[in-house]
């Protein structure tokens, strides 16, 4: 879940273990070359990450659910990621 935060950053709220796995290091590195390629495809994305374009639907759709990523629909159906912030940050509370 996102809501906004003070000075207009979302924040949001992992309620499972789920979150290991969305910001894996392969994940991390998923949005890094994002970031620093701007594909204006999945297909292409595919291509220079060595992943599947289902892989890549299904892993980018959750991402946008926690607002990590935008999927841009464009002409002809092509979806163009985009990485939304360039700075995430993690806090934790134990006990």
């Amino acid at each position: 879940m996102a809501t906004p935060a003070e000075g207009g950053r979302p924040q949001v709220w992992f309620t499972s273990p789920g979150f290991a796995r969305l910001l894996s290091n392969k994940n991390r590195a998923l949005l890094a070359l994002i970031a620093e390629t701007r594909p204006e495809s999945l297909h292409e994305l595919a291509d220079r990450s060595g992943r599947t374009p289902g892989n890549l639907s299904r892993t980018l759709r959750t991402m946008e659910r926690y607002g990590l990523v935008r999927l841009h629909r464009g002409s002809r159906g092509m979806v163009r990621p985009e990485v939304a912030y360039r700075d995430v940050q993690l806090q934790m509370t134990l006990g």
